[in-house]
């Protein structure tokens, strides 16, 4: 079957009767996690810092001041807050930056929250560049999953996107994951027009070899520089792309509708491609995930443009765990319908990829 398979929207989940965005009802006061269109929330993504060892193109400005460490979030607040999620139904936690591997000790902050009850899942999203030294001491805390960014296998080109030299590193981080045991391992590539054309199939390539789980996501407008849309290289486009030159592509028989990436198997069964199409097909109307700042500012949606201040609520003494939840579930209520990246109304957030977390 030929690559070029449509990309289906699914439809919107029944909307539950509410009163707007406004404080939820008591009878609303469940621990689910549940928004004023019906979405339920099971998927936090936990940033430790907002620091990273590349400059990537998309992500981040070449020139840019760091928050003072002081600010951020000390593994213990970091664990209360997903300790009070797990409780409102949160069962997946994935950590990112910056780049997470930047800070200190962080295996330790994985063996805390993977012995949180409730939390069947903790990831880690990584540029790869510590990685080769840290991999298994990862493993060794109870992680088990890793996304690897990764855009493309040319030197030079790795360079022009990231401002920074590091490719090998990367693969050596690869490879150390693979030996510690780590899977699946997924590579993520930034699908960007003038680069995908050329990169995309070696990364196919590569992926299959390696036993790894390619996923591209299309270029979005959260990185520093301004948004050009005619760089997205749509995801039907790509899927077309390797299904000529890598294996025809066929929809995965266990695709969840609700999954923000479409997975592909290869018709020869040697492995599998997703792609993120956030652009040309949003996953808004299925999305379950919240967003924690590395400097205690939860998010319902990455390109949300406002977000509630945690922080004081984590750094006293005693804090108050019942004010945590229901901040967190305010802030889920109060989520909109979607990002409306394809429509006049479309406003770029303030923060960068790098200062709100991957």
């Amino acid at each position: 079957m030929s690559a070029r398979l449509p990309l289906h929207l699914a439809t919107d989940p029944a909307r539950e009767p509410g009163s707007g965005l406004g404080t939820p009802s008591v009878s609303r006061q469940t621990s689910a996690l549940v928004d004023s269109f019906g979405r339920h929330h099971n998927n936090l993504r936990v940033s430790v810092t907002d620091r990273c060892n590349l400059r990537c193109t998309y992500c981040m400005p070449e020139d840019v001041v760091f928050r003072d460490r002081s600010e951020l979030l000390t593994f213990e607040e970091i664990t209360h807050f997903v300790r009070v999620a797990a409780s409102l139904g949160v069962d997946k936690v994935r950590l990112t930056g910056g780049e997470p591997l930047v800070r200190k000790d962080l295996h330790k902050l994985a063996r805390m929250l993977v012995a949180i009850p409730g939390i069947r899942d903790v990831g880690l999203t990584t540029n790869g560049i510590l990685l080769a030294d840290q991999a298994a001491e990862l493993f060794a805390a109870g992680l088990r999953r890793l996304n690897v960014s990764l855009d493309t296998l040319d030197e030079g080109r790795f360079h022009e996107l990231t401002r920074r030299d590091g490719l090998a590193r990367v693969l050596a981080g690869l490879a150390a994951a693979k030996s510690a045991g780590f899977g699946p391992i997924k590579v993520n590539a930034v699908a960007i027009r003038g680069f995908a054309e050329v990169d995309a199939v070696p990364l196919a390539r590569f992926c299959r070899d390696q036993g790894f789980e390619l996923r591209f996501i299309e270029y979005m407008p959260i990185g520093a520089d301004p948004w050009e849309r005619e760089r997205v290289f749509p995801a039907e486009e790509l899927l077309d792309l390797l299904g000529r030159e890598v294996a025809p592509l066929t929809l995965a028989p266990d695709h969840d509708p609700r999954a923000p990436a479409l997975e592909y198997v290869y018709d020869d069964r040697r492995g599998q491609v997703g792609v993120i199409a956030s652009v040309t097909r949003p996953f808004c109307h299925s999305c379950n995930r919240l967003r924690l700042t590395a400097d205690g500012k939860i998010r319902n949606c990455l390109f949300a443009l406002d977000e509630t201040d945690v922080k004081p609520l984590l750094r006293t003494t005693h804090p108050n765990t019942a004010a945590i939840a229901a901040t967190i579930r305010r802030t889920i209520w109060a989520k909109w319908e979607g990002h409306e990246i394809n429509s006049a109304r479309f406003v770029k957030p303030d923060r960068t990829m790098h200062a709100i977390g991957g």
